[in-house]
C-alpha cells in the first residue's frame, strides 16, 4: 500500500508546487509574519476537503453541472483581477513601506476570509483535485485509495508549512523595498495570466453549452 502513498505524494506534490493564489498568499503572510502558520493549516484543511471529495466520488458533481463549473470559473476570473490589481497597486506604490504596513494590520478575520476566497474561488484546485486526483484516486479500491488520499494530502502538508516558514525565515531579506515591489509584480503578474487563462477556457465553455 506504500506504493500507493506515494504515488499520491508525488502527484500532490507535482500540482501544488507551480505558484498561483495559494501558494503566493501563504508566501506573503510567511514574509509579514502575520498569521502564517494558521493560514497554511487552513490552506491544508481545505486541500483535505477537496481531495478527500474529488477522491471518494466529488468529481463526479461538478463535471455533471456545466453551470455550476462556470459559475467557479468566472467567481475565480474576478477574484484573480481584483487580487492582482492590488499586487500591482502595492508595487507601484510611491510609499511601499506604508502599505505594506497597512497590510500588515489586517486582522485575523480578513485573513481567513481572502485565505478561503484565494483557494474556494480559485477553479484550478477543482480541476487538480476532482478531476486529476479524482481520475485516478476514483479508479482504485478502497483502502489503496486512503493511501493514494494520505499521500496527496501529506504532500499538502509538506508544502504549505514549509512555504509559509521558510518565507518567515527569510522575511528580514524579503521585506526590503525592492524585494517587495519585485514580489508584487510577480504576483499581479502570476494571477492576471491566470485569470486570462480562465477567462478563455470559460468562454471556451460557454460557447459549447449554448451550441
Amino acid at each position: 500500500m506504500i506504493t500507493y502513498y506515494f504515488q499520491g505524494l508525488i502527484l500532490g506534490a507535482a500540482l501544488i508546487l507551480p505558484l498561483g493564489p495559494q501558494n503566493a498568499f501563504v508566501m506573503n503572510q510567511g514574509i509579514r509574519r502575520q498569521y502564517h502558520i494558521m493560514t497554511a493549516f487552513l490552506c491544508t484543511l481545505s486541500d483535505l476537503l477537496l481531495i478527500c471529495a474529488g477522491v471518494f466520488g466529488g468529481s463526479a458533481l461538478l463535471m455533471q453541472s456545466p453551470w455550476l463549473l462556470g459559475l467557479v470559473t468566472w467567481g475565480g476570473v474576478a477574484f484573480l483581477l481584483w487580487y492582482g490589481f492590488g499586487s500591482f497597486k502595492t508595487a507601484l506604490s510611491n510609499n511601499i513601506e506604508l502599505t505594506t504596513a497597512e497590510a500588515m494590520k489586517q486582522g485575523r478575520w480578513k485573513i481567513i476570509a481572502t485565505m478561503l476566497a484565494v483557494t474556494w474561488l480559485n477553479p484550478h484546485v477543482y480541476l487538480d483535485t476532482f478531476v486529476v486526483l479524482g481520475s485516478l484516486g476514483g479508479q482504485l479500491d478502497a483502502e489503496p485509495k486512503r493511501w493514494f488520499a494520505m499521500g496527496t494530502v501529506s504532500a499538502s502538508i509538506i508544502w504549505f508549512f514549509g512555504l509559509a516558514l521558510l518565507a518567515a525565515w527569510f522575511a528580514p531579506r524579503l521585506r526590503t523595498v525592492k524585494a517587495q515591489r519585485i514580489i508584487n509584480l510577480l504576483v499581479g503578474a502570476v494571477m492576471w495570466i491566470i485569470a486570462a487563462q480562465l477567462a478563455k477556457d470559460g468562454v471556451a465553455h460557454m460557447q459549447a453549452l449554448f451550441n
